[in-house]
């Protein structure tokens, strides 16, 4: 009777004869566990193979999964689930993959990244030599020759794929394009796309409301406008998709359930709007300015940065604003109270550029703080448009030409959007908000 080491299968099998004995045993030794050695019952070498096949694939997969290899993690920056504390009486809210900003006032001021993505080294044995192409071969023979550990050459470790491009992924893209999104809009929508498909592997046309759901879920820390605010990219780029045949159903409309969780602002009172004229040289010319547009035109921050000139009907000065929404585009006369302030003819940006509206929200927020001493938490700078809002409803101005001034909250078939209101008309109106 041959010996065992002559009675194997072939190089590298599992099986084999003992001496003495016809039958087949197989022989395993996985990582972490004692080595096994059980026969097989059976003197067909054959039958001894397909039984052993099963305890060999577990076997392998064990060798597998102990191989030093490279993992695909994400580090956070801060601890998820949790508020930290932020500069100047803020907080920051982090999630698994964003921190969330939040001003002393309640605000959102900036949404980052909450970490970075990386590869983790898996199954690093004890004593492990790190190596790379650029060691020389000479150098690790020795190494391994001295017996200092087993060299693990990183170089040739096999590295986390990116996630395969799918055809739901061209929904996006096709939605980006048509929309035009370039800038934050397009990364935000972006992240939120990447942020569902970490939540969610099945296809779109597989996807049902609760599939979109755990969006909603994942935003928790949101107030349920701005998750409505994230979450509309989906449901515009699906809506999209259903309109030119590439999906039947949208998984992200209507899962935002309307909660009654926004933040109460108050208009600035009259005394508030004195001691803001008070010390409105504590700005520079141009926040002065801008201070004075928000304040006689009820104009939201964002808007005031889109004024790049301005046009003429009937001898009355106006300018164009509104990209928020569909429903907001539209002419805003200029108030007699801020004529003498600015320029002949706006002939440009009217503000610089690189006074973006988030640096210029807290140089106002710290001049109602600092300067001003409005301390009340309710009252920030968009009191400006609210109390725009109250001076037009206590003048008896009619809701239509309201919308026409301040730009529409909702859709609505009054007005055209503005356009069915005179200059002359709205101007009349917009004069009674005054600075």
């Amino acid at each position: 009777m041959a010996t065992a080491s002559t009675q194997r299968a072939r190089h590298g099998s599992y099986i084999f004869q003992r001496p003495g004995s016809s039958n087949w045993y197989v022989q395993l030794r996985s990582p972490g566990a004692k080595r096994v050695e059980r026969s097989l019952g059976t003197p067909d070498k054959l039958t001894a193979e397909i039984l052993a096949a099963p305890m060999v694939a577990e076997h392998k997969a064990a060798l597998m999964a102990a191989r030093p290899r490279l993992v695909a993690s994400w580090h956070h920056a801060l601890e998820p689930g949790r508020e930290h504390a932020g500069p100047d009486g803020g907080k920051i809210v982090a999630t698994e993959r964003e921190l969330i900003h939040i001003g002393h006032n309640g605000g959102i001021l900036k949404i980052e990244p909450n970490g970075y993505a990386a590869n983790r080294l898996e199954n690093w044995p004890m004593g492990a030599i790190i190596a790379g192409d650029a060691t020389p071969p000479a150098k690790l023979t020795e190494l391994r020759r001295q017996g200092w550990g087993p060299v693990i050459n990183l170089d040739r470790l096999e590295r986390p794929s990116c996630p395969t491009k799918t055809g739901d992924d061209g929904i996006l893209e096709t939605y980006i394009k048509h929309a035009g999104l370039t800038g934050y809009y397009e990364r935000e929508a972006r992240s939120v796309w990447a942020t569902f498909r970490s939540l969610c592997n099945e296809p779109l046309k597989e996807c049902d409301r609760d599939s979109g759901r755990l969006l909603v879920e994942h935003f928790a820390g949101l107030k349920s406008a701005s998750i409505r605010k994230k979450l509309g990219w989906l449901v515009a780029a699906c809506n999209l998709a259903v309109k030119e045949g590439k999906l039947k159903f949208n998984p992200f409309s209507g899962v935002v359930s309307k909660r009654d969780d926004a933040e109460r602002r108050l208009p600035l009172s009259d005394l508030d709007i004195e001691a803001c004229k008070a010390n409105l040289h504590k700005l520079s010319a141009a926040d002065a300015l801008l201070f004075r547009v928000l304040a006689s035109t009820g104009m939201r921050l964002g808007e005031a940065f889109q004024i790049n000139g301005e046009q003429t009907e009937n001898g009355v000065r106006f300018v164009v604003v509104g990209s928020k929404t569909e429903q907001s585009l539209r002419r805003i006369p200029l108030p007699a109270d801020l004529l003498p302030h600015l320029p002949a003819k706006i002939t440009g940006p009217l503000f610089p550029r690189k006074s973006v509206t988030n640096s210029a929200s807290k140089r106002l927020m710290s001049f109602l703080r600092n300067d001003c001493g409005i301390t009340d938490a309710a009252k920030v700078t968009h009191s400006l448009r609210h109390r725009a809002a109250d001076k037009l409803r206590a003048a008896e101005c009619p809701q239509d030409v309201r919308w026409a001034i301040l730009g529409h909250e909702e859709k609505s078939v009054a007005a055209g959007y503005g356009e069915g209101f005179s200059v002359s008309l709205l101007k009349r109106w917009i004069d009674r908000i005054g600075f």
